[in-house]
């Protein structure tokens, strides 16, 4: 038996080609989860706010700088590291390169000024529940951060060391749409923090 498979030797089975496979189905499965809970944090947000007494909201005029360039900066890194990802596509490793360590840079910058932010707050998480919520929302956010850098650092290695194909770069797919889904919940909860108390939200 063992010679027949020798001298009549099959094609070996492949596994995804191109971004699509079973791993980008488990990337959405895992991004549908994530983004549920964000939902019900922000859901809880404007649960609460709707319905607590005046003074409840400790930033009725939430300062726009540095939260508004910084996500610029973040929005702007999803376009960077989708930069990257075409660069795999193409077969370009210098492309790939400059666009997943473009978006790594870009969000580790990101986070350092939510450091900043942070540690310019009156008050903290067990303040009232309005900081709890901030915090609760704004840190499990920051966790996602940095998980999208370890992605962005591990997929930076694997393409410099010439892991990955045209033919070959579902991995890079999904680390890049986990960071696209990273940026979109900033703009949610930007939207929800420091631009509804401006349109009356809870003041």
């Amino acid at each position: 038996m063992a010679e027949m498979v020798v001298a009549q030797p099959q094609n070996l089975p492949v596994g995804p080609v191109g971004r699509f496979g079973l791993g980008h189905w488990g990337v959405g499965a895992l991004i549908a989860s994530e983004a549920a809970l964000f939902g019900y944090l922000l859901f809880s947000y404007y649960y609460v706010g709707a319905t607590a007494l005046p003074g409840w909201l400790l930033e009725p005029h939430p300062k726009l700088f540095p939260a508004l360039p910084n996500t610029i900066l973040l929005l702007a890194s999803s376009g960077v590291a989708w930069f990257g990802e075409k660069g795999v596509e193409k077969g370009d490793r210098r492309q790939a390169l400059i666009g997943l360590g473009g978006a790594f840079v870009m969000g580790t910058a990101f986070a350092l000024v939510q450091l900043y932010e942070w540690s310019g707050k009156s008050y903290g998480m067990g303040t009232t529940s309005y900081g709890s919520l901030y915090f609760t929302t704004t840190g499990l956010h920051m966790a996602h951060v940095v998980a999208g850098l370890i992605i962005l650092a591990c997929l930076f290695g694997w393409v410099a060391f010439d892991f990955f194909s045209p033919r070959r770069r579902i991995v890079v797919s999904g680390g890049v749409l986990y960071w696209h889904f990273v940026d979109a919940v900033w703009l949610c909860v930007f939207t929800t923090y420091y631009l509804s108390p401006y349109l009356g939200f809870a003041r």
